[in-house]
């Protein structure tokens, strides 16, 4: 089964998904500490291989050993090898540490093994994967997103291995410091209030040569297979090669190896050619065949390993194809018949995942290759998902039964149907709802962590042209035999469910324990239902979930698309959910009672006016998220808490109650607990119930008070989501200048704090009831643009499902054009098309029987609008037509064509898009590639890298810099072992590390971290995603530092032209951007573009806002370096105005900007002197004392990019202020104690004192030695703090602004000073895309060392942002700051 979960379907993973991807490690490699004591290498040879040393750990298996080794860039694509040690073979599953003689230097053999047909195929198999390996090129032609940070860096520097044992050996630019190059202009359309988007400078070409063609063909003689006396002896398969230089050959295949034999295209004839040797390994046979073959396998063999080259486990859609695909189409040797599967061979997914989730977990190295094992064939089971919805959409599967409606289809191992739309959940809405609400279920079970047993089939459902399909793997014990219909449920393995009856067994126990503890985790309650035929059934689970036995043995879960409670809000009345017995008069009773009220019990006064809720949706399966169900918990927990305080209080206070032995507090507790809705009387206890307001459900008498309990829940919780979560989300972005880009991170924001997309209508109108409107267009633009594209996708996905195959491209093309062209008319492409058509010789072209080609723009917008009113309850609609909704809220047709590409897997050409011509449709047939299909999975776990990577975010909240690195360090190695590094969640740990390390002051490390991050976010997110564009910016911070201006200004370039392509200038990002473009740019575009930074900054966060001072402060710089002293002075007011009013005239920060205007008008006064005098050498002389250093233009570039969090803390006098009134007080508390026990020593009572020493007592020493204290503590966290280089005005050469702290080196210039400890480090790619924000706490004893002492000079720009900025992560009583929902992570 090892070799089932490593192969996944049959041999067609990756080459380099075998279980250990490499252990050679450097000294430091910090991961498995623990375990790796027992390690040790030694020296491996034979099977044709340069030695090498190998580095083993003891207590691997042999077989783990030879796994890792095949994975080998040494060793691959050799297979059916065995290892020997001292001349015998050894056996695979003994254990390396038992091996006799086995010690550090020991020489390990490999050895060559007979082949098997079986074996024979894999071994094909893997040397394709090799000559397949894709070039920078063919990602797009396959759909996959590219890596393009290539393309700004052109010389090729090998890096450095990283902490996983890998090296990035990417193309890189040289580290040196640039002299020249740096002045080169940017391009028009990346200048500020350029209109222009072109499409072709997102993915220019590629500097790095492509991977080159190996061989013309390589497929299956036309004589195989062998007949039946050549299978007698031992021949498997008869294989064509035509080399490179044109010569052709036959190539069998036998127990041996391969060898040439002397076939023709005429003549079969077996026997081996007289210069053809046996090899055991294919490409060594091709090398002997083919010189070019030789000189290309041995320049390009090692690029598979790449990170920018290494297939990812799941394919990352791209919107944009290659400009000609005919050129770019490629031989993949398809006709080989390795990647066929035969029928009777298809893999049983559902056991090989299994198989790979019971492997053991008791150590870090079997966690590890179990997690590598479950991606594995994950990615292979999605693969085959895809393959088979291309399959059975194109109609190449016969359903497997005779349901029209519901088709079923069998297709390599797997089950695909499109579910039966059901009127009770609302038809097709419902039905594609059902599906996507089982793999969010499918989801949440797989993630329970300790509960072992519990099992769910592989799942994942895929959109392809217009149709949904939801695929899962065989389980075991669902099919019965005809004799078996009549059985009893249990016999059919059905041990729980309504349906299920009653029964007993030791099994239905086992599986009760289980879901009972899975319910808990879930917090979801136990309640009882009635069944169909009257009898009581307990469930931890929706009425629809069932429980079974399988004949594997395992226990599964099923039909869990209900597994979440419902949202009231879209609820308004459920007829079918009935309560029997004698409650039916106490409910009837009761609604009689919540109708004359005209409230029921949960919803806020008002609610139904103000919000419009509740109301019916376009389906019934409207759930509660789970991130929002966990958010709520807290919330009411914050609410219990307070209760209690309250009640305790108003009995006698807090202390009194919690000494006294009386049921004060008791009552208090149970008092809190009835008002918020407590499961439990005693304890704080919150579960939801999944079925209440679900039709046609049942529930006995007794159980009316608990449902009454949980409606009052669910409308609460359901409330919390208008009242709370979008208020939150919204202030959220008004503050944030990392406020959503594009429609991805719009849901991804929008999920973290548990709000579905069906509420992007109240996001709109919680916008527009704001007073902020103006700063939240940017906003109002991202949430009309997904409206639209969604609304888009619906009504695209019933237009293309009636489109044939041969009329696609134009079908689509056309829906296009009546998109974005109102003016569009269907005759312009018909004509058109016509001929093309008749030119080709294709036929009439387009039929005006055609139903898709009657649509009109007209005709479009409507359904769109209509779709739009009936999912978002938009009140104004979309507006008359598209161009008036563009010029109204500032869209760009180019980004509503990238948005609706992703959702729906359309790719289009790659070239420039023009939407004005009224003569010419903007987009053609040849203009659409290809349509990929959309896969949604089950997300596997990489719960030893997730773990390290939250333990170092928890450390950098308390200040822990090295312990952070350390576990950084940790989590980058396991992510490595798991993935490759190829997941979301390595790129942020890649990303927070390189911060890391360059606020320690270590540039080039960061710079090395920092490029793999660009890599893996291109290659995973997405070339244009959000993240994307933030790595980009970030690498061009860490460039800078080691002196590659250029490079940094290229990547901030690329970093403007994706966000102007996915959302337009009007962000306020473009401002972060266009501030360091402006410190980097000279002459008149940096004044360009820091104007634009002020004029944004300015209209987004207002005048009096910190970022908004910066750049008044950078444009005020510019205009010095210019000459232009009086507008710099004009600026600079307006950066002080702004400083006074977020902070105080003697704060450090106001009386930076107050000296730096000084020197601006002593400049200016001497100028004008001067220039009385005619003397222009001092003119000269006195611009280039105001030109910032490189080390400045840095320092700033940090600021603004956020790297040192700039915060805004009106209470940080007054925290000061507190502090020392309280360090204060409890030093004069101190010397009191000390005073007494002195008078008590006098007297004679020397023991009463040492009694009491654990009392009073024991503080003399600590208030002694207060100043020690608190000088360890400021240690703890200067231990690896560089000081910060810089001025107070970003200028040098005036001696109020001499630096004071001493100069570093330019690629140390900004580091962690002792106050700058509470930096944002989690801020942009760990907020934005995990949910997590790292702030640290500021320790109060450092602080009052701090604000205490005096300064030695007139501080810096750095000091005072340190200072403010560990000023606002404490509160005024010390309280660390969470995030807006109120926890770290949802």
């Amino acid at each position: 089964m090892k070799d089932k979960a490593r192969k996944g379907a049959a041999g067609r993973t990756q080459t380099k998904t075998n279980d250990v991807i490499s252990v050679t490690r450097r000294k430091d490699a910090p991961a498995g500490k623990h375990e790796d004591d027992s390690s040790f290498a030694v020296k491996i040879q034979g099977a044709g291989v340069e030695p090498f040393e190998f580095q083993i750990l003891g207590f691997w298996l042999v077989q783990d050993a030879l796994s890792t080794l095949l994975s080998r860039d040494e060793v691959a694509p050799r297979s059916n090898l065995s290892l020997a040690f001292a001349g015998a073979t050894l056996d695979p599953l003994a254990g390396l540490q038992n091996i006799r003689g086995l010690k550090p230097g020991a020489v390990l053999r490999l050895v060559e093994e007979p082949f098997t047909a079986r074996s024979a195929r894999h071994h094909l198999a893997r040397v394709l994967e090799l000559l397949r390996a894709s070039g920078p090129q063919d990602a797009l032609r396959e759909g996959r997103s590219p890596s393009l940070l290539e393309t700004l860096t052109h010389a090729q520097t090998p890096e450095p291995n990283f902490p996983n044992g890998k090296s990035l050996k990417r193309s890189t630019s040289n580290p040196k410091p640039e002299a020249a190059n740096n002045d080169r202009p940017a391009p028009e359309y990346l200048l500020p209030g350029s209109a222009d988007r072109p499409l072709m400078a997102l993915l220019p070409h590629s500097s790095q040569p492509e991977v080159p063609s190996y061989l013309r063909d390589l497929s299956l003689s036309s004589w195989d297979p062998p007949p039946g006396h050549r299978k007698l002896q031992g021949d498997f398969l008869y294989i064509t090669v035509v080399t490179t230089e044109g010569q052709g050959c036959d190539v069998t295949s036998c127990p041996k190896g391969f060898f040439v034999n002397r076939s023709t295209p005429e003549v079969f004839d077996h026997r081996p050619s007289q210069s053809s040797p046996v090899c055991h390994c294919f490409t060594d046979l091709l090398c002997h065949i083919s010189p070019a073959f030789k000189q290309a396998f041995t320049k390009n063999r090692h690029q598979i390993s790449r990170a920018d080259m290494m297939p990812t486990p799941y394919q990352t859609p791209c919107w944009l194809g290659p400009p000609c695909a005919t050129r770019t189409h490629k031989n993949t040797f398809s006709r080989l018949g390795v990647d066929d599967q035969p029928a009777n061979q298809a893999p049983d997914w559902n056991e090989e995942l299994q198989a790979a989730r019971d492997r053991p977990q008791t150590s870090l190295e079997e966690r590890l290759q179990r997690e590598r094992a479950l991606l594995q064939v994950n990615s292979a089971f999605v693969r085959t998902v895809s393959h088979g919805a291309e399959t059975v959409v194109e109609g190449f599967a016969e359903p497997v039964n005779g349901n029209p409606e519901d088709p079923a289809f069998l297709f390599g191992g797997l089950f695909m149907s499109q579910g039966a739309a059901s009127a009770v959940f609302g038809g097709e809405r419902g039905r594609r709802a059902a599906q996507r609400l089982e793999l969010k279920g499918v989801q949440v079970y797989s993630d329970l962590q300790g509960l072992q047993g519990l099992h769910t089939l592989p799942t994942a459902i895929v959109d392809y042209r217009g149709v949904r399909l939801s695929a899962q793997g065989l389980a075991p014990g669902l099919e019965g035999t005809e004799q078996d219909e009549g059985a009893a449920p249990v016999s059919r393995g059905l041990l729980y469910g309504v349906n299920a009856g009653l029964q007993e067994s030791p099994h239905r126990r086992r599986l009760l324990e289980l879901l009972a503890h899975a319910s808990k985790a879930l917090s979801l309650q136990k309640h009882v239902v009635l069944a169909p035929n009257g009898h009581r059934v307990p469930l931890f689970t929706s009425v629809d979930a069932q429980g079974l036995l399988g004949a594997d043995g395992r226990f599964y879960i099923l039909d869990v698309f209900r597994t979440f409670p419902a949202d009231a809000n879209y609820c308004p009345e459920v007829n079918g959910e009935t309560i029997s017995g004698e409650e039916e008069q106490k409910e009837s009773c009761k609604g009689a009672e919540e109708k004359s009220t005209g409230v029921k019990g949960g919803w806020p006064p008002n609610y139904q006016k103000d919000f419009g809720l509740p109301k019916s949706f376009a389906h019934s399966l409207c759930r509660l998220r789970p991130e929002l169900m966990q958010v709520f918990i807290q919330h009411k927990h914050t609410q219990f808490t307070k209760l209690v305080r309250e009640k305790l209080d108003n009995n006698g206070g807090f202390e009194e109650c919690a000494t006294a032995c009386d049921s004060r507090a008791t009552e208090a507790v149970r008092a809190a607990c009835r008002e918020v809705g407590s499961l439990s009387e005693i304890i704080f206890e919150m579960r939801f119930c999944p079925n209440v307001f679900s039709p046609g459900v049942s529930y006995p008498s007794g159980e009316s008070v608990s449902l009454q309990m949980q409606e009052k829940l669910l409308r609460e919780a359901a409330a919390f989501i208008i009242t709370h979560q979008i208020p939150a989300f919204v202030e959220y972005c008004l503050q944030s200048d990392e406020s959503p880009m594009d429609g991805a991170s719009l849901k991804e924001g929008l999920h973290e704090r548990g709000i579905n997309l069906r509420y992007l209508g109240h996001v709109i109108k919680t916008i527009n009831q704001s007073k902020h409107k103006d700063n939240l267009r940017h906003l109002t633009r991202i949430v009309r643009s997904e409206i639209l594209t969604r609304s888009t996708k619906r009504v695209f996905n019933g237009f293309v499902q009636g489109v044939d195959m041969p009329c696609l491209a134009t079908a689509v093309s056309h829906f296009l054009c009546c998109l974005l062209v109102p003016h569009f008319t269907a005759t312009t492409l018909g004509e058109e098309t016509k001929k093309k058509s008749r030119r080709r010789g294709r036929g009439p072209g387009l039929s005006e029987s055609t139903p898709w080609s009657t649509l009109t723009a007209t005709e479009l917008w409507n359904q769109v609008c209509q779709d739009a009113v009936e999912t978002y309850g938009l009140s104004d609609s979309l507006g008359p037509g598209l161009n008036q909704l563009v010029e109204r809220y500032g869209l760009q047709k180019i980004s509503l064509l990238r948005e609706f590409c992703l959702k729906t897997g359309v790719q289009l050409r790659l070239r420039d898009y023009s939407f004005d011509s009224h003569s010419k449709a903007p987009i053609g047939p040849d203009d659409i590639i290809n349509i990929f299909p959309i896969v949604k999975h089950v997300q596997m776990p990489t719960s030893d890298a997730s773990k390290a990577f939250r333990a170092a975010q928890n450390y950098l909240e308390k200040g822990l810099l090295d312990q952070a690195y350390e576990q950084l360090k940790d989590a980058a190695y396991l992510f490595g072992r798991v993935c490759d590094d190829l997941h979301p969640e390595a790129c942020y740990c890649h990303s927070l590390l390189a911060k890391l390390a360059f606020l320690q002051g270590k540039a080039a490390e960061a710079r090395s971290l920092q490029l793999r991050a660009v890599v893996i976010s291109e290659r995973v997110l997405g070339f244009d995603h959000p993240n994307t564009i933030h790595q980009y910016a970030l690498l061009a911070i860490y460039v800078c530092a080691g002196g590659e201006t250029n490079l940094a200004q290229k990547c901030l370039l690329r970093a403007r032209l994706l966000l102007l392509t996915i959302h337009g200038e009007d962000h306020p990002y473009i401002a972060r951007l266009d501030s360091c473009l402006g410190l980097l740019s000279t002459g008149a575009q940096a004044g360009k573009y820091l104007k634009n930074a002020l004029r944004l900054n300015t209209s987004f966060f207002g005048p009096e806002n910190m970022h908004t001072a910066l750049s008044q402060h950078l444009v005020s710089q510019w205009l010095c370096t210019k000459g232009d002293y009086r507008g710099a002075m004009n600026h600079e007011k307006e950066a002080l105005v702004a400083f006074t009013a977020l902070f105080d005239e003697d704060h450090p920060q106001t009386r930076c900007s107050k000296e730096f205007l000084c020197t601006i008008t002593k400049q200016a006064v001497q100028v004008e002197r001067s220039l009385r005098q005619a003397g222009a050498n001092a003119t000269e002389h006195a611009v280039e004392c105001l030109s910032p250093t490189s080390e400045n233009v840095l320092e700033q570039m940090v600021l603004v990019t956020g790297l040192k969090k700039i915060a805004i803390s009106d209470r940080y006098q007054e925290y000061k202020q507190k502090h020392q009134e309280v360090k204060a007080a409890v030093a004069k508390e101190l010397m009191s104690q000390a005073a007494k026990e002195l008078l008590e020593v006098t007297n004679g009572h020397e023991e009463p004192a040492q009694e009491t020493g654990s009392g009073a007592g024991e503080e003399v020493p600590n208030g002694g030695s207060l100043t020690l204290e608190e000088t360890s503590e400021s240690q703890r966290v200067q231990g690896t703090s560089v000081d910060t280089v810089g001025s107070a005005n970003g200028h040098v050469g005036e001696e109020k602004t001499e630096v004071d702290r001493g100069k570093a080196e330019p690629s140390q210039s900004v580091g962690l000073n002792a106050e700058a400890k509470t930096e944002d480090f989690a801020h942009g790619d760990s907020s934005a895309a995990n949910g997590v924000k790292a702030t640290e706490e500021m320790q109060s004893d450092q602080t009052s060392d701090e604000v205490t002492g005096s300064p030695k000079s007139k501080g810096t720009w750095a000091d005072v942002v340190s200072n403010m900025s560990a000023a606002a992560e404490t509160g005024s009583n010390g309280v660390q700051s969470i995030s807006v929902n109120g926890t770290d992570q949802v």
